[in-house]
């Protein structure tokens, strides 16, 4: 039985994606490719995605998507301050939109259904969070502003297990917990190290500095006990609720990162400007580098190219050496976007990542700990 590769990429478009998302069996994935249009594509026998629906409301870039798995709905938002819950019609086969009232003067930026599915949060330009609700008696969906103390544009968005908490990573170097409780939706949040004593919406829970860089990715641990953001000084921090005030950060040499995803409890994957996922570990004691997740193509051994083959390729090619002129990375841009796609045992065994090159990648995890010795997830 032949070994499944690490990685298995697909060029869906030549623009640079913006986001991506899977339904829950992983049959169609929704693709936004920076365009006003964002794409369901059906996944064939070989694999491979094609072309299923477009869809067609948004007047400027779509900039986030985000697939609700189990009541199976589209959240769409854009550069025209406007937001879509797209919902899917059996009889004529086709996604109906369903108008969301954002009330924001700026692009939205970022989009996350949470983990109950009733509600999601858009991040916009507007230096405010949206977390929209659905209004049975007009059919639409309205939203609550979370506004101070965010000044500036927010980055990213993530929900606690729990529904009721939100993290959010913004442009004014800050990563922020917030109560997301809505008294409209008959909320009973239950207290915890976040929240100690029950707050309303839009509380803040906590703070934390990320030195000088925008907080490009935030995102809670399965058990919502740990917090991971990464920030564009090429920082990767970590903070536990157990004690709030102790903020782990790792200064990395690499390029910034955007993106991160738990695979466990104790480790994450990170990707962005390097174009490539790397490792971490998560313990009390912080966060410590794993590894680079992208296993290196194999080079041609030129160490005992003889003097008249130097000449002869210097001759045709101009140049005796292509060492350092080809990428060895699957993805040819910027990461930009991590999803989960399959798991076991509480931990991931496949992700996808989605950058500027237009490509989307999945990434098996037991086949990449297989070709790197000693690697453990």
């Amino acid at each position: 039985m032949p070994q499944q590769k690490p990685q298995s990429a697909q060029q869906l478009f030549y623009e640079p994606i913006s986001g991506h998302a899977f339904n829950a069996d992983l049959t169609q994935i929704v693709v936004s490719n920076s365009t006003p249009h964002t794409h369901v594509m059906k996944r064939g026998a070989d694999g491979k995605y094609t072309e299923g629906h477009v869809l067609e409301q948004h007047l400027e870039r779509v900039t986030s998507v985000d697939w609700a798995p189990t009541s199976n709905r589209i959240v769409t938002c854009a550069g025209d301050r406007n937001a879509y819950v797209w919902n899917f019609e059996q009889e004529s086969g086709t996604w109906i939109p369903c108008l969301v009232l954002l009330r924001i003067n700026r692009a939205a930026t970022t989009v996350r259904w949470s983990p109950a599915e009733d509600r999601f949060a858009v991040g916009s330009g507007a230096r405010l969070l949206s977390v929209c609700y659905f209004d049975p008696e007009n059919n639409w969906w309205v939203s609550k502003h979370i506004k101070k103390p965010i000044r500036s544009t927010i980055l990213s968005v993530d929900w606690h297990p729990s529904n009721h908490l939100i993290a959010v990573g913004s442009c004014d170097f800050k990563c922020r917990v917030f109560s997301a409780a809505l008294k409209e939706m008959s909320d009973k949040p239950q207290t915890s190290l976040w929240m100690p004593k029950l707050s309303k919406f839009g509380t803040l829970l906590a703070e934390f500095d990320s030195n000088n860089g925008w907080v490009h990715g935030v995102k809670f641990s399965p058990s919502g006990n740990l917090l991971a953001w990464v920030a564009h000084d090429s920082s990767v921090n970590l903070v536990n609720s157990n004690s709030l005030e102790k903020v782990h950060t790792v200064l990395t040499s690499n390029l910034p990162y955007m993106c991160l995803l738990w695979l466990s409890e104790g480790s994450f994957v990170t990707a962005g400007h390097n174009m490539s996922p790397d490792l971490y570990y998560a313990s009390e004691d912080g966060v410590t580098f794993g590894a680079k997740l992208d296993v290196k193509k194999e080079k041609a051994a030129s160490g005992n190219m003889s003097a008249m083959a130097r000449f002869q390729k210097l001759d045709v090619q101009g140049k005796a050496e292509t060492e350092g002129t080809t990428l060895e990375t699957t993805h040819a841009n910027c990461i930009t976007e991590i999803r989960a796609m399959e798991s076991a045992n509480n931990k991931v065994t496949k992700f996808s990542t989605s950058g500027k090159d237009g490509k989307v990648v999945i990434w098996d995890t037991e086949s990449i700990c297989s070709a790197i010795a000693g690697l453990k997830i």
